[in-house]
Order: structure tokens, then sequence, then C-alpha cells
């Protein structure tokens, strides 16, 4: 391969902060965590301990992203009382999740009042050492909210910001105290003509070794052992003049003796990473397929609007055993991932460098598609003959216009099309206006975004093209 990456730099990078959210069982940590991130992510229900593992998302508030993590409730009486091996693994977890976080979201019941275990959770919370934000949920009532300022302060985290989860009340003051709490970071320092790549996947399938193939030396430590990789590492590459910076997102362990949890600490790199590259090559166990955890990270992938290439690794092992052919395993892999059929497949032996060679073109090719623009004329043209040929379905009576469509963005692609009604859109019509495009533009690799936007006055207008009785 046209490599060059004797005299690369290991890089230093900023990556988005981490706000943990903790607190005793049924506060509303997972009905606060569905509204920080906008979606319903998390399990909302009244019993207490349904959060049994930590779930991770990318939050943005005013232009700073931060993890969010959401941790299932810290109860020290039933790990310690009652003997349950549960509980106690579940505290662990979140007191791992705290140790690791930025900041601290210590939440606290408004309507219930002041409890015991309140008290021994700011125990473990003091000797943490983090930046800590009380706050009080369920305050529907005003009674709770007046009251919850008296109550909680003595906890001796300040006064607490006042919230509710369920109705969204207080929640852009909590999101200002949050971003007020991040650390400092300056903005990321990939230059513009870089392309950031992120090398992401679950522990053990050979991202280490894939980055070390790529630049020719031993970059990362590469290990058998799940978890080897500890540091952060940002990689320059060189390669056929165009500039790229890997980063390797191998689960990450701290104090493994004590928490055990790699998935955890890999899975916040993997949001690191995604939150900050242009393309993410999502890595998976050629002999194993696809995982729900190789789902979820190309979930991730999309909805950040990154590029996106599946790297099947260890196809040598593959090949010895005969059992698939390349085709047949393929296809498996879109039936996996029908949400990632854009997305390229490439087999590779980052070991023993098979088919390695392939795997650079394709990223030349997908950041290629990052940048393509369809022109406004041919677009509205490939519209209105699909609209023409397939109209969309009636929808309460109402039929859908589109008046006029336009790509206003690119890497990644953004289209706009307005019409009589963005509610008439129909998830299913929605798909077929994108393989539409996709059938008549090269993209790709890439996540199309088309968002659908009534127009002044529009039941008053013809739309541009006429609609088929």
């Amino acid at each position: 391969m046209d490599l060059e990456a004797s005299e690369t730099p290991v890089l230093a990078r900023v990556e988005p902060a981490t706000v943990a959210i903790v607190g005793r069982p049924n506060v509303g940590k997972s009905a606060l965590f569905n509204r920080l991130v906008g979606a319903r992510l998390a399990i909302v229900e009244d019993t207490p301990g349904v959060t049994r593992d930590r779930l991770y998302a990318l939050a943005e508030w005013q232009g700073h992203t931060f993890n969010l993590v959401d941790t299932a409730g810290i109860d020290p009486e039933a790990a310690v009382a009652h003997g349950d091996a549960f509980a106690e693994t579940t505290r662990r977890q979140a007191e791992a999740a705290a140790a690791a976080a930025d900041a601290i979201l210590f939440v606290v019941d408004a309507r219930e009042g002041a409890n015991p275990l309140d008290e021994e959770v700011a125990t473990i919370l003091r000797r943490i050492r983090r930046k800590i934000i009380l706050v009080a949920n369920k305050a529907e009532s005003p009674n709770a909210a007046d009251s919850a300022t008296a109550e909680f302060s003595r906890l001796g985290f300040g006064v607490p910001i006042v919230v509710s989860a369920i109705h969204g009340e207080g929640t852009g003051d909590l999101l200002d105290r949050i971003v007020e709490a991040l650390p400092e970071n300056t903005p990321n320092a990939v230059r513009s003509d870089e392309i950031s790549l992120a090398i992401v996947g679950r522990p053990n399938v050979g991202k280490s070794s894939l980055l070390n193939a790529l630049v020719g030396q031993e970059r990362a430590i590469v290990s058998d052992v799940a978890g080897t990789t500890r540091d952060a590492i940002d990689t320059e590459l060189i390669w056929r003049g165009g500039k790229y910076r890997l980063v390797d997102t191998a689960g990450m362990r701290k104090r493994p003796e004590a928490i055990g949890d790699i998935e955890y600490y890999a899975t916040l790199r993997s949001l690191n990473a995604l939150a900050r590259c242009d393309i993410a090559l999502v890595v998976f166990d050629s002999m194993h397929g696809i995982t729900a955890q190789d789902r979820r990270l190309v979930g991730l992938a999309i909805e950040e609007r990154k590029g996106v290439i599946l790297v099947g690794n260890k196809w040598d092992i593959v090949r010895e055993q005969g059992e698939y052919q390349q085709g047949d395993l393929t296809n498996a892999i879109y039936d996996m991932l029908p949400f990632a059929r854009f997305a390229p497949i490439t087999f590779l032996s980052a070991m023993t460098h098979r088919k390695l060679g392939g795997l650079m073109p394709l990223v030349a090719h997908v950041c290629e598609n990052l940048d393509r623009r369809a022109p406004t004329g041919q677009l509205n043209a490939l519209i209105r003959d699909a609209v023409m040929a397939h109209p969309a379905p009636i929808s309460g009576g109402k039929a859908l216009r589109i008046f006029y469509a336009a790509q206003v963005a690119a890497h990644p692609p953004l289209f706009i099309m307005h019409c009589n009604d963005p509610d008439l859109v129909q998830p299913s019509y929605r798909r077929f206006l994108e393989h539409t495009i996709r059938e008549a533009y090269d993209f790709e690799g890439v996540p199309l975004t088309i968002e659908f936007r009534p127009r002044r006055g529009e039941e008053r207008e013809e739309p541009a093209w006429p609609t088929p009785s």
C-alpha cells in the first residue's frame, strides 16, 4: 500500500465530556436521560431497579456536545443488608460511571421528599470528588418544588435544580448548568484538509491490529486479551497525498480488578470517536458475524450522520475453514443491518494483511461521496418523475404535495423538500425518496438526511409539478 506513516506523529485529541446520572432507585433517572437526549432510549418504569445496565448517548446543548450516561440506582441498603449480589453489581457499575464522569447529575425525588438512601448516595459521591449538580426531579406540583430547596440543600451540593423530566419543565436550566460544569475544552484540532477515521467495534475484534496494519508500525499495543488498549491514540496517516487521522477506540479498562466492566469504557470511547469523526470504520469479527452491539454501533454512527464502512476482520480464518462464501456473508450482514444497506462491506485480515489494500481506496471513495452534491435542477426533475410514477399514499383524505427539492449541505448531505404538510410523509415514502436519490447519485457509505418543511401559503398554491389523479 502507498502508505507513508514512518514519521507520522501521535496526536492529542479533544473528546466530549461525560456526564453521569446517578441516584437511588426510582427517582426518575431514566426519564431525565430520555428528556435530555431527546429520545426514549431508556426504559421508564415505576418499578425500582428496571435500569440494570448503563445506557449511553450523545447530547448537545448550545453548541456543546457531551456523553450522557444513565445508570442503575445506587442502593447500598439492598447491597449490604440483604447481601443482594445483583444490587451490589449495579451499585459498583453506577460508582464506576460516576468515577469516570466529568460531571454528575445527582437526582432526588422532590415529590417524595428526602430519603435516608439519598444521604447514602451523597456519601458515595463525596468520595468521588467530581462536579456534582443536584437535581430535584418529579417537581410537577408547586408544593414539591417549593419544599425541594429546603429539604435537599442539606445534602451539601448546593441548591437543587428543580425539574420535571416527564413534562420537560426546568430541563433548559439544567442543561445550562451542565454546560457550565463541563471542562474547558478547546475546539477539536482536526485541520480542514484532514479526514478523521474512527475505528470502532466490540473489544477484541482486531481494531488495534487494523490500525497497526494501516500505519505499518506498532502504534498501538496488540493483544488477544480483550480490553488491552488503555490510552487514547490519534495517528496521522498520509495516503496518496491525502491526510487522514486514525482514531483507535479499542476497549479500555480502569481498575479492571475492581470494576471488571470493559464494555462501558469501550462504548464511551466509541461515542467520543463518533462525535468528531468523518467516517466510522465499524470492525466486526467475520467468524461471528454481526452482533447486537455491532448493530448499535452502526446505528449510532448513522444517527451522528457519519460515513460508514463495515470491516469484516479475520477473513483469513473464514477462508481456511471454508464455511462461508463472501457473497453469502455479505447478504447475511445486510439482513442484520437493513438500515445500513448503503454502507459498503469489505473483508480483510489485519494480521496477514490479506485484502488490506482495498480499504483505503474505499475510504477515499466514501470521502468523495460525503462532499457530493446533486444539482438542483436535476434533483427536482428526479423527484418530480418519482412522484409522478409513485404518488404518496393518501393520509386522512389529504395528498402529499412536494413543491421543491434542494440539497442544502454536504459532508454529510442534507436535502430539504418543501411540501404542503410534513405530517403526511410516511416512513415508507421517505425511504422511497431516499432510494430514488441513491439510485441517481453515488452516495455509497453516506447517510442521507431528508427534511420535509412546509412552505408559506402552500395551501393556496399549486405544486411545482402536477400531482397525478
